[in-house]
Order: structure tokens, then sequence, then C-alpha cells
């Protein structure tokens, strides 16, 4: 059977090649798995990869040019958002109708969006966007979806001057039905182009609109939030991994600075606690000062004025999308904490999982160590780290087979099957049991 995406509606733009990055196709894909097209991906061993859309070898079509986040709709139905190119008004939302053993129809709901990238549904039924500068909602199951867009949530900093190196908009509903929103660093390390930090104080973490935080807005009580909020946390780089507990922890994947050494700092997972600052610009990893602010005592790294992590990841492994696995179809994973790992280096290109404790906080464990792509694994050499389990342990580039993976939203399906995209690829990805 030939498998190919049904696109029914097609991205008006001249070349959308020509703003897709061109790298390593997948290869066609060869059986199937639990009903879908497997995809040549390493996996753990009980688990598969099956393509839902987007090209391959043997089908070059790429309706969606960046998808990034997902949510599911119905048993059948699936919407996700595609950014559409950096500096572009080509986001859109996607639907796309899924059947075991059929082509997946692929249709835009939404378009001429700036930068879309976190999708959720809300408890009043609808769907919520994080768009570059606003976060809104809209009636999937309307007549004209576009006309039913509501903001929700107005003048988040956007990158329009191109000093915002962190603009994507997330967020997450907290257990109170606040919305926690991700504000993500205008810079790298708070430094101006001589390398020189800007005061004995950051004010891109400490002060302004544009400071490095998350902010919470609170309920209004009549269906959505007030206009003005509060700090929840500070000295967070880029929140764009952020999720809620069932007993209301708050996590956060941080991408932490850009080095130059490849194997420092370590990314981050931090538990959010209000009023607490996790250090951006001043400190990495646990205790330690960054090059460009050792010259300043504005926080000690090595006090409780900085609130260290609860897990180092892999360095420059880019975590973008966590969630608590609940579903059925993998009893191993209950509970546990799935990240998706979007870096390119060698440790990124990969989903990995960590066990938990009850409130869902990563339990750390002693001699840990990190995988590489190419290499042996590394030490983390301190702690808090643990050693996770890898979903594709397989997902590096080999070259007529398939790029390195560059995994971003994880969502957990009804049947529990976990679905992700690989944005670089244009692919909406389900990793099932393994079993034809």
């Amino acid at each position: 059977m030939k498998w190919s995406i049904a696109a029914l509606v097609v991205l008006a733009m001249a070349n959308p090649a020509s703003t897709a990055e061109r790298r390593e196709s997948y290869a066609a894909p060869s059986g199937t798995c639990d009903g879908w097209p497997r995809l040549s991906i390493g996996m753990a061993k009980g688990f598969c990869a099956g393509l839902v859309a987007g090209p391959t070898a043997a089908d070059k079509t790429r309706p969606m040019l960046f998808p990034r986040e997902l949510v599911q709709l119905d048993d059948d139905t699936w919407l996700v958002t595609d950014l559409g190119g950096w500096g572009t008004t080509r986001g859109a939302v996607w639907k796309l109708e899924t059947k075991r053993g059929e082509p997946t129809k692929v249709s835009r709901m939404l378009g001429g969006l700036n930068l879309p990238h976190a999708i959720a549904m809300g408890a009043d039924g609808k769907i919520y966007v994080g768009e570059m500068s606003r976060i809104f909602r809209f009636d999937p199951h309307a007549a004209d979806p576009q006309a039913s867009i509501e903001t929700v949530v107005a003048n988040l900093p956007d990158n329009r001057l191109h000093e915002n190196r962190h603009p994507l908009s997330a967020f997450a509903f907290a257990q109170d039905g606040a919305l926690l929103v991700n504000i993500g660093a205008p810079s790298d390390q708070c430094l101006d182009a001589r390398g020189k930090r800007l005061g004995d104080q950051c004010p891109q973490s400490e002060s302004g609109e544009r400071a490095a935080s998350i902010r919470r807005y609170a309920p209004d009580g009549h269906g959505g939030w007030s206009r003005d909020y509060t700090v929840y946390a500070r000295g967070l780089r880029n929140s764009v991994a952020l999720g809620v507990h069932r007993s209301g922890t708050v996590l956060q994947g941080e991408n932490s600075y850009d080095f130059d050494d490849r194997w420092h700092p370590f990314d981050e997972v931090n538990w959010i606690e209000a009023g607490k600052h996790y250090g951006w610009p001043y400190c990495y990893d646990t205790r330690s000062v960054t090059p460009g602010w050792k010259a300043t005592s504005t926080i000690r790294c090595a006090s409780s004025a900085h609130t260290a992590p609860v897990l180092l990841l892999p360095p420059h492994s880019a975590p973008l999308s966590l969630l608590w696995y609940d579903g059925a179809m993998f009893p191993s994973l209950r509970g546990k904490l799935l990240l998706s790992l979007h870096g390119f280096r060698m440790t990124g290109g990969r989903i990995v999982a960590f066990a938990t404790d009850e409130d869902g906080v990563p339990v750390a464990t002693k001699n840990a160590r990190y995988p590489v792509y190419g290499g042996a694994s590394k030490p983390y050499a301190m702690p808090p780290s643990a050693d996770a389990f890898e979903l594709t342990p397989g997902w590096d580039k080999v070259a007529g087979k398939r790029p390195q993976g560059s995994p971003v939203g994880l969502t957990v399906a009804r049947d529990g099957a976990i679905w992700t995209v690989d944005d670089r690829a244009g692919i909406v990805i389900r990793i099932a049991a393994d079993r034809p």
C-alpha cells in the first residue's frame, strides 16, 4: 500500500521548501507500527514509531513547515501548531483527521499566525494557543474557527525589533485556574556586544516587561484572566517546557546558556515555586557563577538566594516539552516524567523518561550518566542527576535512513500512545507498543 498525505488545504506561499530546513529525509516507511507506517527510528524494546503525517523519501509532500505542539480533539482528530518559519506570519494551526490503516487528511484550521507554539485544551473545551505576543483561544467546532479567536493574554514581549532571543509563548494551567506564562530571556547571558555585563544587576532578569520569568495571570471569575500579572518566578532563561503535575507541582525544563564548550553547561529541570530566583544570568548548574558575572555579588550562587535545579540534563540537549505519562499502553512508564530533547548536538534528538516521587519531582540517582550519539555515555559527575530511560536510543543521523531527531511537543493520546513532532523534518509521529 502506498502511504501519502492528503493535503486538503495547501499553504499559500511561493516556495515552502525554501523556508523549511533542507536536510536528510526519512526513508520510506517499511512495515507498520501498530497499524501506522513504521519509521526508521531506533526505539527501545517494546516501542515503535509510526508516521502520522509529513514527508519521507517516498512522498515529499510537506503541508506543515515547522510543526511544534499538538493536542487531541477526539479519537481521530488532532490539532498541530506550525511556526511557519522564524520572523514570519505564516504560522498555522492544522487539523489532522487520522484513522489506523488510512492516509492522514491534513487541513489548515487557522492561518496568518505569528510564531504559534504552545497549544492546549482549556477547561471550557476551547483550544488555547501561544502566539509570539499573546495567548488566544478559539472554538475548533465553530463554522469559522478563525472568526472565533479571542485574545486572553495580550502584550507579551516579542522580537519585532529582533532584540528578543526567546520570543515563544509557552503556558500552563495551574491547579487554581491561573495561567502560568513563559517570558523568555531577551539574550543569552545579559551581556553587551563586547561581552560585558549590563550593570551590577541584569535588567533583563530583575525588572521590566521583558524580564526573564514565569508570569502568573489570575482568573478573573468570568471565564478569563486578569490583565495584570504577578511575577511567579525569576531567573529562568527560557521556560518553553512547562508543566503542572496532578499534585500541583510545577516543573520547568531550562534551556541553559550557549557556552562554546560542548559539555557545559548542563540543561536543567527546575521545581518552580512562587517567589524563587533560579539564577539566570548569574548562575549555572547547581552553584557555578557564569563567566560574565563573576565580578558581581548580585546572587551568591552557592546560597539559598539561588534555587538550584532538581535535575541536571545533558548539556545543550534543549528540553522543549515535558509531561507525566498517565496512559495505559505503557505500564512501565506510568507516573514517569517524559521530556523531549530537541538539541541538534550529540546529546539531543531524544525522548527520555525519568522516575519521579509522588509529587512528580524527578528522583536523583548516584553515578548517573547521559547518552551521547557517536560516543560513549558521559558521567554527570555532580548531583542532582539521574539515569534516563531512552524511548528513542537510535534517533541519530544515518544517511539514507533518517536525520537526527528534533522532537518538540509531547502528548499522551486517549489510547495511551505518545504523539510527538519532528519540527525540522515536518512530521508527526505516533509512538506505540511494538506490534504490526
